[in-house]
């Protein structure tokens, strides 16, 4: 079965290794050189250079050039696991088997973009991990495998990232023989139960002290490496705040954002309900019991 890759993040790199550990037949490699969309870019060719896989580096997967260029690798199957715009027509039709995507959803829930910060951040309690057939919409093709994935209460993005990747290494070493023998069972995606999440903005990033502890540890988690980091604005700089804990209880009647402690370990603040000790964050600020953010 001849397999034409496409990704550009961490996630890609593994999944790619893990396809060539298997000796599975990888025919070329769709990659970007670099990128300003994904925090966990990683560019695949010197990957597939090492294992002798021709490459392709395109910024424009559906465009004539890359397209021609897959044409004469004759796939027939494209994994396309960490691209940030979607496949479509003719790419889609273009090899026998069809395309298969990835989705650390468990769809059809939470189709869309960022699944891991937004799943972090409304602190949900599960995730999944999710290949299936890629169409003209998103994430809304018919299931490969799924995978369900516990979410625990001291999860951040880079263990739940390390944690996804673990056991979406393990369903591609279970579905490849299944594709390649014919053995695969699609199933259709409930679409009633589908919900579609929004690109994050910067705002969507900023911590308002009026936010509840818990809201805001939230925040931190879901944003922390490998992404771009939960931030706040003290004068002249932007804070990037990569590691919280929740606060003792404390008094509702001392404001938001005010700085109860300036411990070693880092600042203790009022949020809106409780209190946030900032455990790891940059630029480091001179602050004092009583100043306010």
């Amino acid at each position: 079965m001849r397999i034409l890759f496409i990704g550009a993040v961490e996630f890609s790199a593994c999944a790619l290794r893990e396809l060539i550990e298997m000796r599975a037949d990888v025919v070329g490699v769709c990659t970007l050189l670099e990128s300003i969309f994904n925090a966990d870019h990683v560019d695949l060719t010197p990957i597939a250079e090492e294992a002798g896989i021709p490459v392709c580096s395109t910024m424009d997967i559906n465009g004539e050039e890359a397209l021609n260029w897959i044409r004469r690798c004759e796939p027939d199957v494209i994994f396309c696991f960490g691209w940030s715009k979607l496949v479509r027509s003719p790419l889609l039709e273009l090899p026998r088997l069809g395309v298969v995507g990835f989705h650390p959803a468990a769809l059809p829930e939470n189709r869309g973009r960022h699944p891991l910060i937004w799943a972090l951040v409304l602190g949900l309690e599960e995730t999944a991990s999710t290949f299936f057939f890629m169409d003209e919409g998103a994430d809304s093709g018919d299931l490969l495998s799924q995978r369900k994935i516990a979410i625990e209460p001291e999860d951040d993005a880079r263990t739940l990232y390390t944690r996804v990747t673990e056991v979406a290494m393990g369903q591609i070493r279970e579905f490849v023989p299944l594709l390649e023998s014919g053995r695969y069972q699609p199933q259709p995606q409930e679409h009633s139960k589908a919900n579609v999440w929004r690109k994050r903005g910067i705002t969507d990033g900023r911590i308002d002290w009026r936010m509840s502890a818990e809201t805001i540890h939230n925040l931190v988690r879901g944003l922390t490496r490998p992404y771009v980091g939960a931030h706040f604005d003290f004068g002249k700089h932007s804070v990037k705040v990569w590691r919280t804990e929740i606060g003792l209880d404390i008094a509702a009647n001392l404001e938001p954002g005010k700085v109860l402690a300036a411990e070693e370990e880092g600042l203790l603040v009022k949020a809106g309900i409780g209190a946030i000790r900032l455990l790891e964050y940059e630029p480091r600020i001179s602050l004092t019991p009583g100043d306010y953010l």
